[in-house]
């Protein structure tokens, strides 16, 4: 899913340049054009570099995990081209002790690498609004505010397409209910951190005597985009407060419908943020109530269903759940191993017990 949202999201900045053509000058690359280079104080290009790092360590760590599952379905398969493909994917994959022991190496390195990029790279997509002077974008709140709302989004985005992939593959005895509470947990926490963001957001406005920020915020809450603003607030901050409670949380059909509701929630933080700050700036005689054209609708449609069409691809010719993981803890955490062991504990406590009886006899 990330690696398919990032090449949804490396795609905008291109749109938003307004002329496609000269995208390849937005990269750093050694040029005959003397001392011509890309603004390096810019946010757009350190877009460039967080977007683009992001993407390859997590296309990395995909592929990499994905290595021993396609040396299973290449075992597994029947046809000579299948076979031939699938061999060609995992790099020869034979599964000795020497490939899993680098396996194992190299999946730490990159889990190690992905997490502080995650902090980084949501950090540096925040940047591009607050080192603008635009009222309502030029807060410091906002790094620790989108890396908040990053995990918020990406947990609720992953609980919408597994509980559909769940349910049409018949994941339910390795996708369990555990996983999904465990998910929710995370979710009323960092919607939480997010509600607290606004409220800090509102509050900052109205310490630091700013009139502009002021208004840029009591246009949010009070002004033409109130019902955006509502949404947002009723989406991300008080719908996950339900999680609360444990019935709810273990809830396939609550999860299901709570986390389209944050999906709905995001987005329209965007629109907020975006919107509203733009459509009343500076200048009175620009101030305009923002209605999207057809090319708005079509870019927003079209990112959509390049995310969809990629993700279904990957579902129909890729293991949508990591074989290799399974396997590896299907000793210790399958039923079949739990009622083993159970069977094997009954069976040692009762000799226990017979003995001291006998003992007592």
């Amino acid at each position: 899913m990330t690696i398919f949202a990032v090449i949804c999201a490396g795609m905008f900045p291109i749109f938003h340049m307004g002329r496609v053509w000269d995208a390849p000058f937005i990269f750093p690359i050694p040029n005959t054009r003397g001392p011509l280079w890309v603004n390096f104080n810019s946010p757009l290009l350190w877009d460039v570099f967080a977007i683009s790092t992001y993407f390859s360590v997590s296309l990395l760590f995909w592929y990499s995990g994905l290595m021993p599952d396609f040396g299973t379905i290449r075992d597994r398969s029947k046809g000579k081209i299948r076979k031939y493909l699938y061999n060609l994917a995992s790099f020869g994959w034979q599964g000795s002790a020497k490939q899993w022991q680098r396996f194992e190496a190299l999946s730490l390195v990159l889990a190690g690498l992905s997490t502080p990029l995650v902090l980084s790279v949501h950090t540096i997509v925040s940047f591009d609004f607050a080192t603008s002077v635009i009222p309502g974008w030029h807060t410091t709140i906002f790094p620790p505010y989108f890396v908040a709302g990053a995990i918020f989004s990406g947990f609720a985005m992953v609980e919408t397409l597994m509980i559909i992939t769940r349910k049409l593959f018949k994941l339910e005895d390795y996708i369990t209910i555990n996983h999904i509470e465990s998910m929710n947990k995370i979710i009323v926490l960092t919607g939480s951190i997010v509600g607290i963001a606004y409220l800090t957001e509102l509050f900052i406005a109205w310490y630091s005597g700013a009139l502009y920020e002021q208004f840029a915020f009591y246009n949010r809450i009070l002004g033409k985009y109130l019902w955006a603003y509502a949404l947002m607030m009723s989406c991300n901050v008080l719908s996950p407060q339900l999680y609360w409670f444990k019935r709810f949380r273990r809830s396939i059909p609550v999860t299901f419908v709570l986390s389209i509701f944050v999906n709905i929630g995001m987005w329209f933080e965007r629109f907020v943020i975006i919107v509203t700050s733009l459509a009343d700036d500076y200048l009175v005689s620009s101030w305009a109530y923002f209605s999207p054209t057809w090319v708005d609708w079509g870019i927003y449609l079209g990112s959509i269903s390049v995310f969809l069409f990629l993700f279904l691809l990957f579902a129909r010719f890729f293991p949508t759940i990591a074989i290799a993981e399974v396997k590896a803890i299907f000793r210790t955490s399958s039923e079949v191993a739990k009622a083993e062991r159970a069977k094997a504990e009954g069976a040692t406590h009762g000799g226990f017990v017979l003995k001291g009886a006998l003992d007592k006899e």
